[in-house]
């Protein structure tokens, strides 16, 4: 009586086609994800908004006229924190004064609107869409709903909306976009009286800020917050009180994500090659080895 035994010939083919169609298909989605990164502007001539947290008092004129353009729910309200019915707040934050004295200061938090955009390189459904003006916008017929933008921000700012599963909106920032295409600023800074949010071209407003810094250096700290970090952001702030007290991330890269992500999978197509080829030449070891071993031949 034969003894039935797999074919290890058919076995092999199936396995090494098995290991071309993955390596394949991972480079091919490496260099499909390079593109995509390749394709995202960085700088150029684009908006920004200074914000400068000496000057703000806390009136919240900013917050309320942001949700009143957007049509959000309690318009008369300010909000407390970023969710799906309100773009920006004001953080409250308790400091210590140069003077050893407790004093307050109002942090407007909103989206960053990077360069280079960790929510924009992460969302597989382009979605999430950096505008070569500069704001990063979100198309809600796009959504997937996968909060992959939610784990990229660097910033912890896209909301998602967790009671409507089944048509899901991501809110944020969106710098007023419909707005800017008039000759409008966004709705916060127009309606700040006190000039602690300016709106305009990036490189202008950074030019300010340095030589705001320059001219009253024991006013600010000497720190310009979104210059550099994670590659830049549109968003920028000065401010007398380091940031970090603010609640600020610490020791964000001043490479962008998306940058960094680049970096790693230039050389993942190599070690995906090298790994296939060491498992492919393992396999066709082995396959010789069992032909020439005269134990592993058929018997009757």
């Amino acid at each position: 009586m034969s003894v039935n035994r797999v074919n290890p010939v058919f076995n092999r083919r199936i396995f090494l086609q098995g290991m071309g169609a993955g390596a394949a298909a991972m480079i091919t989605a490496h260099l499909l994800q390079g593109q995509a990164l390749a394709s995202a502007p960085v700088s150029g001539d684009q908006w920004g908004m200074l914000i400068d947290l000496t000057r703000c008092v806390g009136c919240n004129s900013c917050t309320l006229a942001c949700k009143t353009i957007n049509r959000l729910p309690d318009a008369e309200t300010p909000p407390t924190e970023l969710s799906n019915t309100a773009f920006t707040f004001l953080d409250e934050r308790v400091v210590s004064e140069a003077d050893g004295a407790t004093g307050q200061r109002h942090v407007k938090r909103q989206c960053m609107h990077c360069l280079d955009a960790a929510c924009v390189a992460a969302c597989p459904a382009a979605a999430m869409y950096k505008s070569d003006e500069g704001p990063v916008i979100y198309r809600p017929e796009r959504c997937l709903g996968c909060r992959y933008c939610q784990i990229a921000c660097p910033f912890g700012v896209p909301s998602f909306d967790w009671q409507n599963g089944l048509t899901p909106v991501i809110s944020k920032c969106w710098f007023c976009y419909q707005r800017l295409g008039t000759g409008e600023q966004p709705a916060c800074a127009a309606a700040c009286p006190t000039g602690a949010l300016r709106f305009g071209k990036r490189a202008e407003l950074l030019a300010q800020a340095h030589a705001q810094i320059a001219s009253a250096p024991d006013r600010y700290i000497d720190h310009v917050f979104g210059e550099h970090e994670v590659g830049g952001t549109s968003v920028l702030y000065l401010s007398d009180i380091p940031f970090a007290e603010l609640g600020f991330p610490a020791d964000l890269p001043t490479v962008a994500p998306p940058e960094q992500t680049s970096k790693v999978m230039s050389v993942l197509p190599g070690v995906i090659l090298g790994t296939a080829t060491v498992v492919t030449g393992a396999a066709t070891i082995t396959h010789r080895r069992k032909h020439s071993d005269p134990e592993s031949t058929e018997e009757a």
